[in-house]
């Protein structure tokens, strides 16, 4: 049902489209993502005022989800929470801050814990994980990979203040200090401390912020 309603009006905003100004539409798209938004409420286990989100989200377990006010994404938000992969139960918890904005495409994903402070940034594009699919044994290279089960190296822990560039990754087992940045397609394999500037793959600090 909650399909068939999303695509019966993003065809009545595509007919306006050729009707009315481009300011009209803006304007009606926003009014869209506030409705789109409320729908999804109930999803989540617990979520703050002035949630906002774009059409589409992804979302999978909100239950184990806790969002903070003045949430915002843009489209295409991956939001998973996985309980049971492969008939192997997890217990897993993404907790969302204050005031935070993700931008267009990003992929966030726990069996097991992920936490995002208050006040981040996450520009487009940006992959949050803590776990992988399938070890790296003899024995699961044995397997296709679609059949290896997930294994978490530990939480996710991304401190306030936080600015995720373009294309930046985050493996499991990483806490990412306070106030820092991170440039754009890093690929972050262990922690970075607070205030400084890091960027590569692998991520190193380039930078400490004074």
């Amino acid at each position: 049902m909650k399909q068939i309603i999303k695509k019966i009006v993003l065809r009545i905003l595509y007919f306006f489209s050729y009707i009315f100004s481009p300011g009209l539409i803006v304007k009606l798209s926003i009014r869209y993502n506030q409705l789109y938004s409320i729908w999804f409420l109930r999803e989540f286990k617990a979520v703050g005022e002035d949630f906002l989100i774009s059409s589409p989200l992804y979302l999978h377990g909100g239950k184990y989800i806790t969002i903070g006010e003045g949430f915002s994404c843009q489209k295409r938000l991956h939001l998973h929470a996985f309980d049971e992969v492969l008939g192997v139960k997890f217990t897993p918890e993404i907790k969302i801050g204050n005031h935070v904005s993700i931008q267009h495409d990003c992929h966030i994903g726990a069996i097991k814990k992920i936490t995002i402070g208050n006040n981040v940034l996450l520009a487009s594009k940006v992959y949050i994980s803590d776990h992988f699919h399938g070890e790296i044994t003899k024995e699961a290279l044995l397997l296709p990979p679609s059949l290896r089960k997930l294994f978490s190296k530990g939480p996710v822990i991304i401190e306030d203040n936080v600015w995720l560039g373009e294309g930046v990754v985050v493996l499991p087992g990483v806490t990412i200090g306070e106030n820092s940045i991170v440039g754009a397609n890093a690929v972050v394999t262990r922690s970075i401390p607070r205030n400084c500037v890091a960027a590569g793959n692998p991520a190193r600090v380039v930078r400490e912020l004074t």
